[in-house]
């Protein structure tokens, strides 16, 4: 069974900083892309950060250099640090585990963890 859990998540003022962790089980973490993806309150779900398993990363415009995605394959676990937080930065953010295989591919989940910024 596979297991993606979120933890870091919650609340802190503009300007603040969140390290986010996804802790993956049931899965060869090391041949998984991950990826962090979130979702504000009537909006689209977007992508935040990749990171494929050569650790290669990519990042969307609108957290460049604020964010930074690291996977540790020791621990089975990929990171999102998130610095310079700002108020449109709230959104739940969910990890992502993918992998392309010959005629289709594997794309799990986690639960979402909730990251709220306000003063």
């Amino acid at each position: 069974q596979v297991q993606l859990v979120e933890s870091g998540g919650g609340l802190v003022e503009p300007g603040g900083s969140l390290r986010l962790s996804c802790a993956a089980s049931g899965i060869i973490f090391t041949i998984y892309d991950m990826a962090w993806y979130r979702q504000a309150p009537g909006k689209q779900r977007e992508s935040v950060a990749q990171i494929t398993n050569f650790r290669r990363t990519n990042y969307a415009d609108s957290v460049k250099g604020r964010f930074t995605i690291s996977r540790d394959n020791a621990k089975n676990t990929v990171y999102l640090q998130m610095n310079s937080l700002k108020p449109e930065d709230t959104a739940v953010y969910y990890c992502n585990a993918h992998r392309v295989v010959v005629g289709g591919d594997y794309d799990y989940w986690g639960q979402g963890t909730q990251v709220t910024v306000s003063s």
